[in-house]
């Protein structure tokens, strides 16, 4: 936070000043007074010749002067000439051209006189010149031969043009040339290398002239050179060696000088111009060039160095900057130096320029006319344009030197005097009147002004008046008191009243008297104070990150009777405020802070009499700039040296570097982190990898973030090598439940280590020690095929490029593809209580593959009616569940599967048990009212009734039919009624079967027998006999628990059915 000092004018009063303090006396223009020249053109006139010429003079007098030129110290007749006039009430020349003509016809010395009755002025000689913009001459030039390592100059001598053309190079192609401290242009347009380069090859180099006053550019035929050299320029190690001359074959050679030549020069320089000295040096390596001034130090204020160091600029040079100057050449083979003795000449420069004298009748005055210069000007006075020596004598005037002495000056003394000094490097021409006048003074300011002031300033009252002879002026202060001169007022000759320090009591009215021989004349100011604007509280500075909110006070105190304006500059410039800024009264906010909000802010609080100022500085912290200039040098077959120059930090420091890096083989276009440095470093060696095109960029990072990324470096390409490694992530599995695809992560650039890289895969089962089996890949996968289910395998992948195999790669087990699992064993439904019900079960025999766990699908039914279906999933570990019923009398019916990734196996189905109670009561309830038990009642009834009728027959016909014993007891011939193999149908046969008893419902329950209608009526052993009778011939069946496995034993034979109802 600063308060800058208001500049002189901030706290001035306004005030009508017609006489400056020290200038020259002015006379009203309604008074009688010779000319006087108000403008003219420039001493060395240069015109376009497209354009009309133009030669201003214009001059002012009463009465109002008439204008004629001379032309080459001749008279010029404006009006012999058509294409020549003169602007009305002015002297300018105008020459035109429409209609044709040359302009070179009209060139010479032209010089303007403005003539009234009381006299002539003179305007100075006018040197007209056309601008010349000559053709470059045709030239063939041949091809340079030139030594790597010599120097060499390619000179341009551009056409003489006027004004002098300005000078640069370039390609044939339009490109500039680089120059630098090896190749550079001269002050004089040639172009100069130090030591030629192989690479100087690259481009041709054509000189080019531009002309100011038609902006055209010519060119030269271009140079083309031809570097004689020990090693091809595509050798990129020896171009980046760090000693590249000495690599390259060039011999280092001390410097010596290219421009000026020898060991001493001399410059002639004119005062006021700017001196440019210049020494350009040749040598290997590259010389440096430093300045001294013999005896002294270089002017610091002054002096600035050009040109890479080349040159030596000192502007606006006076006497004192003489002396001898020397610049020292040297590198690490010498060095010279060169002398120059520079002399500082002057043209005419005045000391005391003529000034109107205004005389009345009677009065002595004088004219002083002094100049210096080097050499020391001569001085030659003229009136009215003409030699003072033929003029007239006039004895009350008298020349002495420098000045003419007027004494009893008389009306007839009226005239214009010209004094000229000159020397050979210029001249000076000034017009100065002496006009004789009778006037009483007379007040040339409005009257009764208004001046308001501020409190504790300096302020300075004018009351420009006029009289001759020239009156006297006294101020008074409210219309009393002596005459205001000393202690806090100061009158000037002019008769300004200066108040050194305003205080609240100078209050008040001033009146001024001005007072000659012929009268007197007055007038006054009315002086009020005001209390000066102040910032009490002003800005402070703010460090903020980018994207931040920043607020600037600054809080004004004022006079309240002026009106206020508070504005805002940035570093010192008009501040636009834009939707990011808000400016209020007594602040300034600045939304969303951007790194070109950076910069001072001055708070200017302005009336119309003063203004206050308070600045603050606004630091924005960014992100970096990008690093520039990336540079390899020590190059190596692993490694290589990266150099770079940061960029700017924007106020935050830079923490750290990242290094980047892209190759043009596996992911072109893709850049990838390399390395990472501290913020404090610019170069740093980098590790490379075999058989990659690097290229290199680097990223800044602060605070605030990151830049962006560099330029890219120049590309590398390090040599090949067998992999040093082998791929990562190798994995083995299937896809499908007879395929292994086995995939892994492929080797990126810098893993190849060289072309054609690949991968060759083994594998084979696990513990079976077969021969492994192999494939080569370019890919990142593999599938073998034909695999039996979920089998593991040894893997390996191992790299391979054309220069060799990778080391031995490591085993990784891999399995084939899964199937679905086979159901779960030993499922289990146990029911401890009513409440709940306990399922346990055994893994599955064959889980072809991992198992992810179990699914039970499970639902509560109560004779024909199902609950909702209810769905749990089990980790592969669980084999174990308890079901909580919903009551105590539903049954519940459980499926359960094992799961793969596959997909649900086989599953299994179980019911829980029925309660002792209930399971003979829902049987029956059930078993009635099943379709198929309906259908087998009537099977059954049918058969029934069918052997009814054959009983019956049997019975009325009578007879024996042979019976085998159901026990499959063969009948004996000792049997005496089987001898003729039949038996008598009796009461007998109305009996029960052997083995049958009856229910206490009345149903017949077979104990022992496993016997089924297939046995008696439809099994084959059983026929009917041709008469339609039946043979119901029994037979011995297999128990059924060894054909049908767990099938009731309580079954209803049908037979016994039958025989129970006869």
């Amino acid at each position: 936070m600063a308060r800058p000092q208001p500049p002189p004018w901030v706290h001035a009063a306004v005030l009508l000043c017609l006489l400056g303090l020290g200038g020259a006396i002015e006379i009203p223009m309604d008074l009688s007074q010779p000319p006087t020249i108000t403008k003219q053109s420039v001493k060395d006139h240069i015109v376009d010749p497209r354009d009309n010429i133009l030669i201003e003079c214009e001059a002012k007098g009463n009465p109002a002067p008439s204008f004629h030129w001379t032309r080459n110290s001749r008279f010029f007749n404006v009006a012999k000439d058509p294409r020549v006039s003169m602007r009305r009430r002015s002297g300018t020349l105008v020459i035109d051209f429409r209609s044709g003509g040359r302009p070179e016809e009209y060139e010479g010395e032209y010089q303007c006189f403005a003539r009234n009755k009381f006299g002539t002025a003179l305007s100075n000689r006018i040197r007209l010149q056309v601008s010349k913009s000559p053709l470059w001459p045709k030239e063939n030039l041949d091809p340079v031969v030139v030594q790597e390592g010599a120097p060499l100059t390619l000179q341009c001598n551009p056409p003489p043009g006027l004004p002098s053309p300005v000078i640069f190079w370039m390609s044939s192609s339009m490109e500039p040339i680089t120059q630098d401290k090896r190749v550079s242009q001269g002050h004089n347009g040639d172009l100069y290398f130090s030591n030629v380069m192989v690479q100087d090859m690259q481009t041709d180099y054509s000189c080019n002239a531009r002309f100011h006053f038609t902006h055209t550019i010519q060119q030269k035929n271009p140079f083309t050179l031809k570097v004689l050299t020990n090693h091809p320029y595509n050798d990129s190690s020896l171009r980046n060696h760090p000693d590249m001359y000495s690599a390259r074959g060039v011999a280092e050679r001390t410097p010596s000088f290219m421009y000026p030549q020898g060991t001493s020069s001399s410059q002639m320089v004119l005062r006021g111009m700017d001196l440019l000295l210049e020494c350009i040096a040749s040598g290997v390596p590259t010389p440096d060039i430093a300045w001294y001034k013999k005896g002294g130090d270089l002017p610091s204020d002054k002096a600035k160095f050009e040109n890479f160091n080349k040159a030596l600029r000192i502007t606006s040079v006076s006497e004192e900057d003489s002396g001898e100057y020397f610049c020292l050449a040297s590198n690490k083979m010498g060095s010279i130096r060169h002398t120059i003795s520079v002399r500082v000449k002057a043209a005419p420069y005045w000391l005391d320029e003529p000034k109107n004298l205004i005389l009345a009748p009677g009065e002595d005055g004088r004219l002083v006319c002094r100049a210096n210069g080097n050499p020391k000007p001569t001085v030659q006075w003229m009136v009215n344009g003409e030699p003072l020596q033929s003029a007239p004598p006039n004895p009350n005037r008298e020349v002495a030197g420098d000045t003419i002495i007027f004494r009893d000056t008389q009306i007839s003394s009226r005239a214009v005097y010209q004094c000229n000094t000159s020397n050979e490097h210029g001249y000076l021409l000034a017009n100065a009147f002496v006009s004789v006048l009778d006037v009483p003074p007379r007040m040339m300011s409005p009257r009764n002004q208004l001046i308001r002031v501020i409190l504790y300033n300096r302020t300075r009252l004018d009351c420009p008046f006029f009289g001759s002879p020239i009156p006297t002026l006294r101020w008074f202060k409210n219309g009393q008191g002596s005459n205001l001169d000393g202690g806090n007022y100061h009158v000037y000759e002019n008769g300004s009243l200066e108040i050194k320090m305003i205080r609240k009591e100078d209050q008040g009215i001033y009146t001024c008297v001005a007072t000659n021989i012929l009268g007197k004349a007055e007038n006054q100011v009315r002086l009020e104070v005001k209390d000066p604007t102040r910032i009490f509280r002003m800005p402070e500075d703010q460090v903020v990150k980018r994207g931040t909110t920043v607020q600037l006070e600054c809080r004004v105190k004022h006079d309240p009777s002026l009106k206020l304006t508070v504005s805002w500059l940035k570093d010192d410039q008009p501040l636009y405020i834009g939707n990011r800024m808000k400016k209020e009264d007594d602040s300034l906010t600045i939304f969303g802070v951007a790194e070109r909000d950076q910069g001072s802010y001055t708070c200017v609080a302005s009336t119309e009499l003063d203004q206050d100022r308070a600045k603050a500085y606004l630091t924005v912290l960014g992100r970096p700039d990008r690093p520039r200039d990336l540079e390899l040098t020590d190059l190596a077959e692993r490694s290589v040296r990266l150099t770079w120059i940061p960029g700017d930090d924007n106020n935050s420091p830079i923490t750290d570097y990242v290094v980047q890096f892209e190759e043009d083989q596996f992911q072109p276009g893709v850049w990838h982190d390399h390395s990472k440095f501290p913020g404090s470093v610019n170069s740093a060696v980098l590790q490379l990898s075999p058989y990659v095109n690097y290229q290199f960029r680097v990223i800044a990072v602060n605070e605030v973030g990151s830049s962006h990324p560099s330029l890219p470096s120049e590309r590398y390409r390090t040599s090949g090598a067998p992999p040093e490694s082998n791929p990562s992530d190798v994995k083995g599995e299937g896809t499908r439940k007879n395929n292994m695809e086995i995939t892994w992560t492929p080797m990126n650039a810098t893993s190849a280590f060289g072309p054609n890289l690949r991968y060759i895969v083994k594998w084979r089962r696990r513990e079976t020690r077969e021969t492994w089996n192999n494939a080569t890949v370019w890919g990142s996968r593999y599938v073998v095929g034909q695999t039996p289910v979920y089998v593991p395998y040894e893997i390996r992948v191992q790299a391979e490029n054309d220069f060799g195999k990778g080391p031995e790669p490591d085993t990784v087990i891999g399995y084939s593809g899964e199937d679905l699992p086979s159901a779960p064993r030993r499922f289990r439904v146990r029911q401890p209580n009513l409440q709940t019900i306990n399922l346990e079960w055994d893994h599955p025999e064959h889980p072809n593959g991992i198992l992810t766990g179990y699914s039970l699908r499970y639902v509560p039914f109560n004779g024909t009616k199902l609950g909702k279906q209810m769905v749990e999933n089990f980790s592969p570990n669980q084999t174990k569940f308890t079901v909580q019923r919903a009551d105590p009398v539903s049954r519940y019916r459980f499926t359960l599967s094992a799961r793969t990734q596959v997909g649900s196996g086989e599953a299994v189905t179980e019911e829980s048990p029925a309660s002792p109670n209930e399971a003979y009561t829902n049987n029956q309830a059930d078993i009635a009212t099943q379709g198929w038990f309906i259908g087998l009642m009537c099977a059954i009834a049918l058969l029934v009734l069918i052997l009814l009728i054959v009983c019956f027959i049997k019975r009325s016909r009578g007879g024996k039919y042979p019976v085998r014993e159901k026990k499959d007891v063969p009948l004996g011939p000792e049997d005496p009624k089987e001898e003729d193999g039949s038996f008598d149908y009796s009461d007998e046969d109305n009996k029960p079967l052997q083995g049958s008893q009856t229910s206490l419902d009345g149903t017949i329950k077979q104990q022992e027998s496993d016997d089924s209608l297939v046995d008696y009526g439809e099994g084959g052993e059983g026929q009917f006999n041709e008469d339609g009778s039946f043979i119901g011939q029994y037979t011995v069946k297999k128990d059924k628990e060894e054909t049908e496995g767990n099938e009731s034993s309580e079954a209803t034979s049908p037979v016994n059915a039958i025989y129970s109802l006869a």
